[in-house]
């Protein structure tokens, strides 16, 4: 069942992480991006059928803005009891696979995923430089088995106006996708 992002309130506080990837075996920190003019923090997974249908435009958007003043992190916060294709190894094959240019996380507390307000995969979230959140939408309006090309051009807009030193409009649509596979008594309340 497809669920929508809870579209947390502009203006909201980056939430502090430290998270380890997988990939490289280092951990990542919100602080690692604090010379970023902007910076982009995505709830993604390996086994959702609509991360699976942008992961291609993810990986493009990664290239496109590779050292520029956008900062971009991707976090994987599923129940590898419940979905062990999201596990560590499997989030290092799918970023070799698919060569991310950002660092791709794992969130296995969930803590990260709460304190974000994060409910479903993809989920993203743009902050400005002073990490206060400006956009929290969906990539582009193309859904799987739908006819349409994977661009990003909702969220790409939103990082160019930000990148301009402007707000995006807060004209915004969810973001849908596989509701985040909480651990056992782990669900926040807004995810119900």
């Amino acid at each position: 069942m497809a669920t929508s992002s809870t579209m947390t309130q502009l203006g909201t506080r980056a939430p502090d992480f430290v998270l380890p990837e997988p990939l490289t075996g280092t951990t990542v920190a919100l602080t690692d991006f604090a010379e970023k003019d902007a910076l982009l923090v995505m709830f993604i997974c390996n086994h959702c059928p609509y991360v699976q249908h942008v992961r291609h435009g993810l990986a493009e958007l990664g290239r496109d803005y590779e050292g520029s003043r956008l900062g971009i992190v991707a976090i994987s916060s599923n129940d590898v009891a419940s979905h062990p294709t999201d596990d560590p190894e499997q989030m290092t094959i799918d970023a070799k696979d698919l060569d991310y240019r950002f660092p791709y996380l794992y969130d296995e507390s969930q803590e990260v995923a709460r304190a974000y307000g994060a409910v479903c995969t993809p989920d993203f979230f743009l902050f400005d430089a002073e990490r206060a959140l400006v956009y929290r939408g969906r990539f582009d309006e193309t859904r799987p088995n739908m006819p349409g090309k994977v661009t990003g051009s909702d969220l790409r807009a939103a990082i160019e106006t930000v990148l301009a030193g402007q707000a995006p409009s807060g004209d915004q649509y969810p973001s849908m996708g596989c509701s985040i596979k909480w651990k056992p008594g782990n669900a926040p309340a807004y995810a119900s």
